[in-house]
């Protein structure tokens, strides 16, 4: 993954995402009363998510990159449809959820989502882990998909002003992916859609 991103199509089958959509369905969650249709701590609250996370499908791919000791630590749904639709603009992912507030040095700014806490953690954290993206529906080019610059993961924490003229000036790529696709992606890889 020197490039900071994978795609890997039909990781799962039709049946596989068939049997997680129901999962999600059946559960007990909110996904259009959120102004933005996503959903946080499915980890916790959808266990079909955790065991997905698990999976010999999701590790053959994750233990390459972090190797066997890699763990989920947080599950979130984005259920982009043309009700609930957003622009998601150029971006590093820089926070981390965590269980408890403590205190460290390197860690902060604080903030909670959903009930969980949230944290900017050190850099040597971030380049310790890994976005997977599991679609559950086609997403091409018309569908708004994950567009990334590839090799800004290696770039450190970039500032608003330093992504502005990296996305202006370095070619991005579509992450196009059917149901059942994965996407891997390092947390500091430019993204957007």
């Amino acid at each position: 993954m020197n490039s900071g991103y994978a795609v890997f199509s039909n990781v799962l089958s039709i049946e596989e995402v068939n049997v997680l959509v129901k999962a999600l369905d059946s559960a007990d969650i909110q996904i259009k009363a959120t102004r933005s249709g996503d959903v946080r701590n499915l980890l916790e609250r959808v266990p079909e998510v955790r065991e997905l996370a698990e999976s010999s499908a999701i590790r053959r791919l994750v233990e390459p990159v972090l190797g066997a000791r890699a763990f989920a630590v947080r599950g979130i749904l984005f259920d982009k449809t043309p009700e609930s639709n957003w622009k998601v603009p150029w971006h590093q992912n820089l926070t981390i959820a965590v269980s408890d507030k403590i205190e460290a040095k390197g860690y902060g700014p604080w903030t909670v989502k959903d009930g969980v806490h949230h944290v900017q953690p050190p850099i040597e954290v971030l380049e310790s882990m890994l976005a997977v993206r599991v679609h559950l529906d086609e997403c091409g080019e018309g569908s708004g998909p994950v567009r990334v610059i590839p090799g800004t993961h290696s770039m450190g924490r970039l500032s608003a002003e330093q992504i502005e003229a990296i996305q202006a000036e370095v070619s991005s790529v579509s992450c196009r992916l059917g149901a059942g696709g994965v996407l891997l992606m390092r947390h500091l890889l430019l993204h957007a859609s």
